[in-house]
């Protein structure tokens, strides 16, 4: 199949890292430095059988890294992951040139504050978001009256990925606050952490936090159940205007092909 040079790197898998059985981490190298705004996702494809095969995914890296990371889980029965599981360091996959998506931090009024709502690899953009600030906050470009509280919620401790990055952050950073919750603690006795899932806990963070309509933009990434949940609980604590949230739905069913955000 001829594929359009222009449109797509013949990207190379520099990194795997293995989270779960079902959960990975991917690094590759386009070619050439990637350009794009925290919070937009990239399409990645392969070709199948004489047929190009793509899905958008969010990244995890910042703008400012060369290479671009990626949060990934297995969909079992999926055109697509299934196949991207099997890659490892060396190997070759397509990458569209151009970023996409308006999933990125709003700083243009006077609401300072940021809420995050996540679930399990739906906390890549958000990722991709802390650590450009964070770059930012390290050389003096950054504007600490803006705030950052981000909900990360998975059913088990080790599909919380990036917690160890995130909590080591939030040590270091004035301006972001990270609680990392599991539903399903049972199996965990040394786990310390919150317990519940992540629109569970949330208007008990939003009241903790002081965090209003008036003074806070939402943002809620992952399973379209804890978006539907959290749209709800933030509805009722004022945030009813469109500008208020927004939200990328994370979809993971058997017989879909894609483990993407919803709509793109």
């Amino acid at each position: 199949m001829n594929i359009p040079e222009e449109r797509f790197y013949r990207a190379r898998v520099t990194q795997r890292v293995d989270v779960t059985r079902d959960l990975w981490t991917l690094r590759i190298w386009p070619g050439e430095h990637f350009d794009f705004t925290p919070g937009q996702f990239a399409s990645l494809g392969l070709e199948i059988n004489g047929k190009r095969i793509e899905r958008p995914y969010s990244m995890v890296s910042s703008p400012a890294e060369d290479e671009v990371e990626f949060f990934l889980e297995l969909v079992p029965g999926g055109m697509l992951t299934p196949r991207l599981y099997k890659l490892q360091p060396g190997d070759e996959l397509l990458m569209r040139k151009l970023p996409k998506g308006k999933f990125t931090l709003q700083t243009s009024d006077s609401r300072m504050n940021h809420l995050l709502v996540s679930t399990v690899t739906g906390v890549a953009p958000f990722v991709s978001m802390i650590r450009t600030l964070a770059e930012g906050w390290r050389e003096g470009r950054f504007n600490e009256a803006q705030r950052i509280f981000l909900l990360h919620g998975a059913s088990r401790p080790r599909e919380l990925g990036y917690k160890e990055e995130l909590t080591r952050l939030a040590e270091e950073m004035p301006w972001l606050q990270y609680v990392p919750t599991i539903s399903r603690p049972w199996d965990h006795a040394d786990w310390q952490g919150e317990i519940g899932r992540a629109d569970d806990i949330l208007r008990k963070y939003a009241d903790q936090w002081g965090l209003t309509a008036e003074n806070t933009h939402a943002y809620l990434c992952g399973h379209p159940e804890m978006i539907t949940n959290s749209k709800a609980i933030l509805q009722r604590l004022g945030f009813v205007d469109r500008k208020d949230i927004k939200e990328e739905t994370y979809w993971i069913a058997p017989k879909q092909a894609f483990a993407g955000s919803a709509g793109r």
